[in-house]
């Protein structure tokens, strides 16, 4: 049988998927903003490849459907599914699609809200009714007897065999999705299902993450072999020095071009500091989708990923409020490749 491979971001989709945000405790005091956001991601991606937006219920969207109209979207572009969930981080809970030959199947992962959160229930269903819409054929990895705990957000792949992860993520004690699980148990789930042959292991996060570690808030992957990863230049900050121990890990491995993306200065809100990144970029079919935050650094990220992605157009959206449910870009999002079968 051939040999499953992740495919990278930037290979062409069929199809980018979204949920659409209901619940108002993500974003307390700022759900209203966070759907006008929604509507102007939408808009960007429909001009670069179909949209699919999971909605609750009924009532949602003909709501939702009224917001797109109203932001100028071309409705002809996208799809509206019925499905409800506990939250709209599509790109955690919703499948891991890979490519055996030339045909694509959805890597369906149990989903427990990164083993912090108790609302998810609605969430476990999303990836098996995206795999259906998606008409792929969906395996559930098992390991040492059960069901393997991941996120879309935990692994990055440059579509040639190899995968970015971070050990806060996966191997610590804390919001442990796997408990036993170990480097090699890892490494043989990804080998199985991914199509990995090389797993390079970051060590943690960014201050603020609630996933405890999610490796697309940190390092990505823009090319085989290149490397965007973020640097924090103030020495006082939280993430200046983990932030250059990945760097380091980076450099001493050898063999991987390096692009430093610059941090925004710390955001908080209510108090709390919040994981915002310019390395939670999203790639579409023609298009990079990135956060902004009405910081200094947003023309100097937006300038790197320009130069990372040629060819590409690279859109800034303003992320100051999104990032309050901890998250933005591409945690919201999740790419269905272009060979999927279409329904």
């Amino acid at each position: 049988m051939t040999s499953p491979r992740m495919p990278a971001e930037w290979e062409p989709h069929a199809a980018t998927w979204l949920a659409w945000p209901h619940n108002a405790r993500d974003w307390p005091a700022k759900l209203a903003a966070i759907h006008w956001v929604y509507v102007e991601i939408v808009r960007l991606l429909q001009r670069a490849e179909p949209v699919r937006i999971l909605v609750h219920d009924e009532r949602w969207k003909a709501r939702v459907e009224r917001m797109l109209l109203d932001g100028g979207v071309d409705m002809d572009r996208v799809k509206l599914i019925l499905q409800p969930t506990d939250r709209s981080w599509v790109r955690d809970s919703g499948p891991t699609f890979v490519l055996r030959g030339k045909k694509a199947e959805a890597v369906c992962w149990r989903f427990n809200a990164w083993a912090r959160y108790r609302n998810w229930r609605r969430d476990v269903h999303v990836a098996g009714r995206i795999a259906g819409c998606a008409g792929t054929p969906v395996h559930e990895p098992t390991r040492n007897g059960r069901r393997v705990v991941l996120e879309g957000g935990a692994i990055e792949s440059d579509g040639k065999g190899r995968l970015l992860v971070t050990e806060e993520c996966l191997l610590s004690g804390t919001q442990q999705r796997n408990p036993g699980f170990s480097r090699e148990d890892y490494e043989a789930v990804f080998a199985e299902h991914l199509g990995a042959g090389e797993v390079i292991w970051l060590a943690s996060g960014i201050v603020g993450d609630d996933t405890h570690g999610h490796i697309d808030d940190l390092a990505r992957f823009v090319a085989p072999g290149v490397v965007a990863t973020v640097v924090e230049s103030n020495r006082r900050d939280e993430n200046y020095a983990p932030l250059r121990a990945n760097l380091k890990r980076l450099r001493d491995r050898g063999g991987l071009e390096l692009v430093e993306l610059p941090m925004p200065r710390p955001l908080y809100f209510r108090g709390e500091r919040l994981p915002a990144s310019y390395a939670n970029f999203y790639v579409a079919n023609g298009l990079v989708l990135a956060p902004t935050f009405n910081d200094p650094n947003d023309r100097v990220a937006l300038r790197i990923l320009e130069d990372a992605f040629p060819g590409r157009e690279v859109v800034g959206v303003h992320s100051v409020d999104l990032v309050w449910g901890f998250g933005t870009l591409h945690c919201a999002t999740q790419q269905q490749p272009a060979s999927a079968v279409k329904r």
